[in-house]
């Protein structure tokens, strides 16, 4: 490519490349911006000849950035965030804070202690909106596909900003109108519930498949939410965080908390993202509400 006279880069097109390096598609970074995928291709091609350079690597699978589209991106951030701050400074009342935060987690911790702690906030902060992405995969707050992330791990990544809410216990549960009464019920014919493919390394899979290696789960399934539920219908014993069986009627605990498959639940956000004042009021507020005991 051959660059025009000094190209001059704008904030138009730095979130062109932002939303490109974020998605990957043309697709998903329209969606982000607004527009149509084709108007996102036009958008790329004249910065890219503008430039006198590549910015993607295209594939089947999407849009690979580059090193120096990665650079873009990362000042891009930066104007983003300092358009952030200065929106929050521009607010009419201090005290109100305002916008959308991007809230990643699993269904399980959702469900079971996200949700329930966004109520109250949603009432002292209504002009805060949020966007909850369920899922196993991690989204990533590196590229800013969420504001905060609620996680089940041991070793949470070392260049975001985190909190430690407490250890995540579990144990074997089966339903209240079970036959099984204790853990030495267990019989081999009995019927097991248990994470599919999506979940290999999850600490349930790994204790079960090491106590009873012989074990195949008449149920397989793409989530602990889902477990819990089949477990409560009585089509068998899975394994259960207690933050989310304990309250249950209808769940029995079957033997002690399983220290094997212990992990730990942390609170993360970008350390750049925490100044912004609805990513901070949020974050501050989880940090304050959730709890596991």
């Amino acid at each position: 490519m051959n660059a025009r006279t000094q190209y001059q880069i704008g904030a138009a097109d730095l979130d062109v490349v932002l939303a490109m390096v974020r998605s990957g598609t043309l697709a998903a970074a329209g969606e982000r911006l607004g527009v149509d995928a084709s108007t996102v291709f036009r958008a790329l091609q004249r910065i890219e000849r503008g430039l006198g350079v590549t910015l993607f690597e295209r594939s089947r699978s999407g849009y690979l950035a580059n090193e120096l589209a990665q650079a873009l991106a990362e000042q891009a951030e930066q104007v983003e965030a300092a358009l952030e701050a200065a929106r929050s400074a521009a607010q009419q009342r201090p005290d109100r804070v305002a916008g959308t935060v991007r809230i990643t987690t699993t269904d399980t911790i959702l469900h079971g202690l996200v949700a329930p702690a966004l109520k109250p906030l949603r009432a002292a902060h209504p002009l805060l909106d949020y966007e909850l992405h369920a899922g196993n995969e991690l989204a990533s707050l590196t590229r800013r596909d969420a504001d905060i992330a609620v996680r089940a791990t041991r070793r949470p990544p070392q260049h975001l900003v985190g909190r430690h809410v407490g250890p995540i216990r579990v144990a074997l549960y089966t339903a209240k109108k079970s036959p099984i009464k204790r853990f030495d019920d267990l019989a081999p014919a009995t019927p097991w519930i248990a994470p599919d493919d999506a979940l290999p390394e999850h600490p349930s899979v790994v204790w079960r498949k090491r106590r009873f290696p012989k074990v195949q789960p008449a149920y397989r399934v793409n989530s602990i939410l889902t477990v819990m539920e089949l477990v409560a219908l009585g089509l068998g014993v899975g394994v259960l965080p207690l933050f989310l069986a304990a309250p249950r009627s209808d769940l029995r605990q079957l033997g002690e908390v399983l220290d094997e498959c212990q992990t730990e639940l942390w609170l993360l956000t970008h350390p750049e993202s925490r100044h912004l004042r609805r990513v901070s009021t949020v974050y501050g507020h989880l940090a304050a509400t959730l709890s596991l005991s």
